[in-house]
């Protein structure tokens, strides 16, 4: 994870204790650390951080896109509601317009739109 994503969602306590090093981001559910470093043993669990890790929930809400502030609730009430969702274009759309900020929002410093792609399969196969 870029340090930039770090400094952006830790919360300012937390943040005093960034010391600086390669940090990595880990997906685990069960997993209550974040992000962690191996070579200094650093690491900040979910409390550290301003936001709520999608990936480490497991009840609504559970964010998936930061920049656009959609949660899987959001995907499963669009798809049960219309049959079908845009709200992959929809953020297909806003990623061309240049009005992301995944490196800053999301926690996985990463663009959301693959996960977001994921979800609407899992949610479509009845597995979300």
């Amino acid at each position: 994870v870029d340090l930039i994503t770090a400094k952006a969602l830790l919360k300012p306590e937390a943040l005093r204790r960034l010391d600086g090093q390669d940090y990595h981001f880990c997906p685990g559910l069960d997993c209550e650390v974040v992000y962690f470093a191996c070579s200094s043993g650093s690491h900040f669990p979910k409390t550290d951080l301003l936001v709520t890790v999608g990936q480490k929930e497991s009840e609504d809400p559970i964010p998936i896109c930061y920049c656009f502030d959609i949660t899987i609730a959001d995907l499963r009430e669009d798809l049960t509601r219309r049959g079908e969702t845009r709200i992959p274009e929809t953020i297909a759309e806003e990623i061309r317009a240049g009005h992301c900020a995944c490196e800053v929002k999301n926690p996985e410093g990463t663009c959301c739109l693959g996960k977001v792609r994921e979800a609407v399969k899992r949610i479509r196969s009845g597995h979300q």
